[in-house]
């Protein structure tokens, strides 16, 4: 495990729990000891770790941090180890980890992950796999311990990124729906409870629209997925529009509403905090 993040953390625990025998490393080590203390091992740097591992996974915020962390451990693996890039890193971000793989000969594979901390906490993501068949089924073992599902999105690495891109941009469009009916509901003079009973069992209806909307009433925000990790994927998922022709108007407005958030100190709270710019 390359990345014990918010979400790196949560895997490496899943598999733990699954009886897996994983090293874990992250640039700030303070998060990665607690996993030491649950059987993990913790190296000392990106090589150390994947000296003797069938599986890598790279759970890193960005694209450099990605290109960084493969290009100090990418020589270090064993060469029949699989590289499982599950980093949200963007359509260019996916074909310079492609690049590299292929200058470095290693085996290369994506897995989205489509979920928050508790999932990950859990084993309950959703999985976004890619690549050539045969390679993804020898990491099934994997994903099945940190997933509820696989979704294969190809045979082609980037297809994995492309539905997670699909899927984030929901995600937040109706985080901020979300924020934007409570407030007017509020504003009108209703309890903004109402609005979510009235969407309750009805074909617009959403459990994440509760999930989020119950912490937005509240106006108590514990991260499970960062407001500004969902900045960085929105400007992902509108530089991905852009070159293929899609319209970015409600990407733009997105952009927007949470940089007030974040603007107003939410930057590290959950997403649900985008309410807080109606």
């Amino acid at each position: 495990m390359l990345g014990t993040g918010a979400m790196g953390a949560g895997v490496a625990g899943s598999l733990l729990r699954e009886g897996h025998q994983v090293t874990v490393w992250n640039r700030s080590t303070d998060k990665a000891a607690p996993l030491g203390e649950r059987g993990a091992t913790v190296a000392a740097d990106p090589a150390a770790a994947v000296e003797h591992a069938e599986v890598v996974l790279l759970t890193l915020f960005d694209t450099d941090a990605v290109v960084d962390v493969l290009e100090q451990a990418a020589g270090d693996a064993p060469t029949d180890a699989v590289w499982v890039q599950a980093s949200t890193i963007g359509v260019d971000g996916t074909e310079t980890v492609v690049q590299l793989g292929a200058k470095y000969g290693i085996t290369l594979v994506e897995a989205m992950m489509l979920g928050t901390k508790a999932p990950a906490e859990q084993g309950k993501l959703t999985m976004l796999a890619a690549g050539p068949a045969d390679q993804v089924d020898r990491v099934v073992p994997v994903l099945d311990a940190i997933g509820a599902k696989t979704v294969r999105a190809g045979e082609r690495i980037g297809d994995g990124t492309a539905l997670k891109l699909a899927a984030n941009a929901w995600i937040a469009s109706i985080t901020a729906a979300t924020g934007q009916s409570i407030a007017l509901a509020a504003a009108l003079g209703l309890d903004p409870q109402l609005f979510l009973d009235a969407i309750d069992g009805s074909a617009s209806d959403s459990a994440y629209a509760h999930t989020k909307g119950a912490a937005i009433i509240a106006g108590e925000f514990p991260a499970q997925f960062a407001l500004d990790g969902l900045r960085k994927d929105i400007g992902l998922i509108a530089e991905a529009a852009r070159a293929n022709d899609v319209s970015t108007t409600l990407l733009d407005a997105l952009g927007r509403v949470y940089a007030d958030a974040s603007a107003a100190g939410h930057g590290g709270d959950d997403i649900a905090a985008v309410g807080t710019a109606f």
